[in-house]
């Protein structure tokens, strides 16, 4: 006899406002009468509504489960980077999550290590979008270290380390380039840096492979604003920031193609 398969679990995250929030019941409503499971502690599923923001807010809240769960992005505003789908489609999409199997599109992600100097227990991270490093009070003066080995001394109002994905975020805005995701690298672009005959930094992007690691060691012991995607954190006597393609990957649920390059048209330069 053919055992019964459980039904796909799902969740749905909301932005939170009045067009979102009514999307967001009619997907669960709809989903609900398919005989599919709503589960917000353990999906199968999240269905995100509303921009990247959202997106980024529910990847953060199930990074623990990144190889169990899987997501898909409804855009309720300006056209979100990670949605695939309208609000004039949630009929298609509910039918499509109700009937059909999907294809899983995996990608890289940033891991963010944060050591301490008074031996402290170090910080974990995973990022979507970017991690970027400034300096509370004044100029970040900072050793840029590559393979083990010392690249530049860093000097300037900071630096952004971005995913393929977040390659057309924040590091897009400050002249990095836009990676494709099917390659497993990160991105170092710089924020203003100082160059004079004194000070002098490659002042280019650097995009490192999956297996070359980059550690930011302090010069001196200062205070730092860190930011993971849209998380702002206050961290004091920082030894090092390790960054690292991860080993965990954000999976995507497709139920139709939508190549990364009409994603950077539609966003960017689409009318």
């Amino acid at each position: 006899m053919k055992e019964k398969q459980a039904p796909m679990k799902f969740a749905v995250t909301s932005k939170g406002d009045e067009t979102s929030n009514i999307l967001t019941q009619k997907i669960k409503t709809y989903l609900l009468d398919f005989d599919l499971q709503y589960d917000e502690e353990e999906p199968d599923l999240v269905i995100s509504v509303g921009g990247d923001g959202t997106l980024l807010y529910a990847f953060h809240r199930y990074c623990r489960r990144l190889d169990k769960t899987a997501f898909v992005g409804v855009h309720t505003g300006h056209l979100g980077f990670y949605a695939d789908w309208v609000p004039e489609e949630i009929e298609k999409l509910v039918i499509a999550i109700a009937k059909t199997p999907y294809q899983v599109v995996e990608y890289p992600l940033l891991e963010v290590t944060i050591r301490y100097i008074n031996g402290e227990r170090e910080t974990k991270y995973l990022a979507l979008n970017e991690c970027t490093v400034k300096s509370v009070s004044g100029t970040l003066v900072i050793d840029v270290e590559i393979r083990g080995d010392l690249f530049e001394t860093f000097r300037g109002d900071g630096l952004c380390i971005s995913t393929p994905t977040g390659s057309t975020a924040y590091n897009k805005a400050l002249g990095g380039a836009i990676l494709h995701p099917s390659l497993e690298a990160i991105q170092v672009t710089e924020m203003a840096s100082i160059n004079n005959r004194v000070f002098r930094t490659i002042g280019s992007p650097l995009v490192l492979p999956a297996h070359h690691t980059c550690i930011l060691k302090p010069v001196n012991n200062v205070d730092f604003q860190i930011t993971i995607d849209h998380l702002s954190l206050l961290h004091k006597d920082v030894k090092s920031i390790q960054c690292r393609v991860a080993n965990e990957k954000i999976r995507f649920a497709r139920f139709r193609p939508f190549p990364f390059w009409k994603r950077v048209r539609d966003s960017f330069i689409a009318d």
